[in-house]
């Protein structure tokens, strides 16, 4: 029974074939082992086989799967275009693509609108995760109005909602909210990548221009009411060649005053103290996480100034914590006083050195 349920609520989440079955590959190993999977699930959610209290879902999930599968291999024989899913807005169709990434809460899709345009689709994972997705809906446009008037560069730091749409999953109907996002899958990694292609900590030269970066993307959001509370090396993306920083993992975004809907398990020991006593949220949640990741991500020869200067923006007393905006020009001085006279740094990843 449990791994009938089990099956059952995986199938239920699935969208595209690759979260049941793999990525499209030709792969013969790959392929026997998404036949497999699908025969394993025909086993375990055929309505024949399962408690007749079941039946009803059983079916619609074993049909859900078959079609799920009909279109992996579709796509493996390069038939994808007719068998593709495809999700409507409220400004547009979207062909989904293969799975770009797992976030905490959500998966995001690689997709293209009805005009060939990349875009990604945020698709949570369970019903439950939906006041989430709304937040983001929420936070992203007003945070984008706010950097009008003169201020249209700030909206480079922060990802674009392009449109939003409800999904009725095929076997229980249970609807989740989808948010679709511009495009930031072509040349950016996450900090979490840059810490694992340098382990030993980045030279503080090129840490300091993402900082500044990040500080102005934080002064830009508490300016227009938000706080991002989940400032973590999974949320920032960097764009090497073009000194590019996106936050994201906007889901998690409250007013400040308000106790954040969730925290990320995973990352507990980045949380400032007061998440721990489901405090409410202000701008200080975010200067406390922003400079925690800074010492994650400096190598061990990083100017004693400089590990000083995060450690005095995460007091344990929020109160005690500067504002981003005041941060901007310390961060500058700082900088000015360390290594003069600004210069550009090429940056590049491991992987592409050389080329």
């Amino acid at each position: 029974m449990e791994a009938m349920m089990e099956a059952l609520d995986v199938v239920g989440a699935a969208i595209v074939p690759c979260d049941l079955f793999g990525p499209i590959t030709h792969d013969p190993a790959a392929q026997r082992a998404a036949r497999r999977q699908f025969r394993r699930l025909s086993i375990l959610i055929h309505p024949d086989r399962v408690d007749p209290a079941y039946a009803a879902r059983a079916a619609a999930a074993f049909t859900h799967a078959s079609d799920l599968y009909r279109r992996w291999q579709a796509a493996v024989s390069g038939t994808n275009s007719a068998t593709a899913i495809v999700l409507d807005g409220s400004r547009g169709s979207y062909r989904l693509g293969t799975r770009h990434s797992r976030g905490s809460i959500a998966d995001l899709h690689r997709a293209t609108d009805s005009g060939g345009a990349g875009v990604v689709v945020k698709v949570p994972r369970n019903v439950s995760s939906n006041a989430l997705i709304d937040a983001e809906r929420a936070a992203l446009p007003e945070i984008a109005a706010s950097a009008e008037g003169g201020n249209d560069w700030l909206r480079a730091y922060f990802p674009q909602l392009i449109d939003h749409l409800t999904h009725a999953e095929p076997v229980t109907g249970a609807r989740r909210q989808v948010n679709v996002l511009d495009s930031l899958t072509t040349g950016f990694v996450t900090l979490a990548e840059v810490r694992a292609a340098y382990p030993d900590g980045l030279d503080p030269r090129d840490w300091v221009w993402m900082h500044r970066r990040l500080l102005r993307a934080l002064a830009a959001a508490h300016r227009a009411g938000w706080v991002h509370t989940a400032v973590t090396a999974d949320n920032v993306l960097i764009h090497a060649e073009r000194h590019g920083v996106v936050l994201a993992g906007w889901s998690f975004a409250t007013r400040p005053g308000a106790v954040p809907l969730a925290t990320i398990p995973s990352q507990r020991e980045h949380y400032p103290p007061e998440s721990s006593t489901d405090s409410p949220a202000t701008p200080a949640w975010d200067v406390f996480m922003a400079h925690r990741l800074m010492l994650t991500m400096l190598a061990d020869t990083a100017p004693d100034r400089l590990r000083a200067f995060a450690c005095g923006c995460m007091q344990p007393q929020p109160g005690l914590r500067p504002d981003a905006v005041d941060l901007l020009d310390e961060f500058d001085d700082l900088l000015d006083t360390l290594y003069g006279r600004r210069r550009f740094r090429p940056f590049t990843m491991p992987t592409t050195k050389g080329q």
